[in-house]
């Protein structure tokens, strides 16, 4: 998942704050640590990243490690004791720690990186298709932009019919698209080197550390922080432990070593079998997949793999349709953020008038892979652009965690994080800390002009995160506001609580 294959942001209106850990407590059965730390395993892995770190070997493991500690970890516990004290998902915890526009801010921001976010999940799916139909065509930018649209349009029509069978698909994504086609790859890895081949990466203690030329070497563990995001889903189930303060962050160090193993192992395993300069950061697996097919002489496989990971990835993004755009729409119906054409439901109940006005702008993105001439790098910059309006929400949560700890020190929690100011002042430093880096070319693209580049990060950051939040809080009106619906929500949660 890539975490993005698990919706995040799916975020309800407030309950009263005082109701929410003991309205949780009585409606959530209890749940083993064990399935937590398998669910969140679930969420965040994927195999989508792994070409992305393939490209610096044995090195992938410190670039995967790193993040771990100074952002998985401090997110997975900070957003466990906001989710067990305040209901209501990030807007809430913004709302009530900071402000209610910084609380919108939160969830359009979850929203909104979804915009390129889908363009390069489904440039992945493009790729992994042509490995059935033409290789040839997974570096070709038209043929990436059509398949792009089709996809896309073909999930709004199917989210928009409500149907029960998005939620089965993305299910048997994480078995069929990850974990399978993952453990595979590495048994056929280990194979390949136990026979005496060669790496096509270097595998000795020199390469551990990724080689320094400058803060551009260091540019694509930006990507692995997207990897990593989406626990705040996760620690909405903290409440339903046993006993939260010893459970949970055995669950979450369980879950931490289970990803870095499905993250870095097919890494590197792509990295043995495929030279880094070849690797392409949207078709690295399905060329690790062909390269080591052809060597073992079962090519046939290689249409069965594609299948599964196109399934996992389509699953993902439906999914996804589902989630970030309702959390907006019940936000936007309490507070009147959206005007009244984007908050309309259609007959089965979906905000498909905010899923085309998404469309349209995912389309005129599709049309920049016709237009930039290597595919990898139009994927890296979505995938870097995606990450910078993310980690917005981060930056905010881990600034709310700080100051509602100091202002609402008694409020019920069902679980308080051990050192919450140390936590979220790592959290924040390497948020920012990511956010700055992903200014910084990749020494990938080094022959591109670093200015053009930083203006296509800059100004997506600034439209996305600044310019359209910020005029959407300005243009609000009171009569944006559907005051039946937020009553109804509001009302349904009174009913929960009790």
């Amino acid at each position: 998942m890539s975490s993005m294959d698990v919706p995040v942001g799916r975020e309800g209106p407030a309950v009263p704050a005082g109701r929410a850990s003991a309205a949780r407590v009585a409606a959530n059965p209890r749940m083993s640590w064990l399935t937590l730390a398998l669910m969140t395993t679930s969420s965040v892995a994927s195999l989508r990243a792994a070409p992305t770190m393939a490209v610096y070997g044995l090195a992938c493991v410190f670039l995967y490690v790193v993040p771990a500690i100074v952002f998985l970890l401090p997110t997975a516990l900070v957003s466990a004791e906001l989710a067990s004290g305040w209901e209501g998902g990030v807007y809430n915890w913004v709302s009530q720690g900071l402000s209610k526009p910084l609380g919108f801010l939160a969830v359009w921001c979850q929203f909104a990186m979804t915009i390129f976010y889908y363009p390069s999940l489904l440039a992945y799916v493009a790729s992994t298709i042509a490995y059935v139909v033409n290789p040839k065509l997974a570096s070709n930018g038209l043929y990436t932009a059509i398949v792009i649209m089709v996809l896309y349009w073909a999930g709004v029509w199917v989210s928009s019919r409500g149907t029960g069978a998005v939620a089965g698909l993305a299910s048997w994504g994480l078995v069929i698209g990850t974990l399978i086609p993952g453990a595979l790859l590495v048994l056929l890895g280990f194979v390949f080197l136990g026979q005496g081949n060669g790496s096509a990466a270097p595998m000795d203690v020199h390469h551990i550390l990724p080689a320094w030329t400058g803060l551009a070497s260091l540019v694509l563990i930006v990507n692995n922080f997207l990897s990593y995001s989406g626990m705040e889903m996760n620690a909405v189930h903290v409440s339903s432990l046993k006993n939260p303060a010893k459970e949970f962050p055995k669950s979450m160090f369980t879950a931490m070593g289970l990803v870095l193993v499905i993250f870095v192992l097919p890494a590197l395993a792509i990295s043995w079998v495929v030279p880094a300069d070849q690797l392409s950061l949207t078709a690295g697996v399905m060329q690790a997949f062909d390269a080591f097919f052809q060597y073992f002489h079962i090519g046939w496989l290689t249409p069965v793999i594609a299948v599964g990971l196109v399934a996992a990835s389509l699953g993902g993004m439906l999914t996804w349709l589902a989630g970030p755009s309702k959390g907006l729409l019940m936000i936007s119906r309490q507070e009147g953020y959206l005007p009244p054409v984007l908050q309309k439901l259609n007959s089965h109940g979906i905000q498909q008038n905010i899923l085309v006005a998404q469309g349209a702008v995912t389309t005129l993105i599709a049309l920049l892979y016709a237009l930039i001439p290597d595919v990898s790098s139009a994927y890296w910059i979505f995938s870097v652009i995606t990450t910078q309006v993310y980690l917005i929400v981060y930056l905010l949560m881990f600034a709310a965690a700080i100051r509602l700890r100091r202002t609402q020190p008694d409020h019920p929690r069902g679980y308080r994080a051990p050192m919450l100011v140390t936590l979220c002042v790592v959290g924040l430093l390497a948020s920012a800390a990511a956010m700055v880096i992903g200014f910084v070319p990749s020494s990938q693209f080094g022959g591109s002009s670093v200015w053009s580049y930083i203006g296509l990060i800059g100004g997506g950051l600034l439209l996305l995160g600044v310019i359209i939040p910020f005029g959407l809080l300005k243009l609000s009106k009171p009569s944006w506001r559907d005051g039946a619906a937020a009553d109804a929500v509001a009302a349904e949660l009174e009913g929960g609580a009790r």
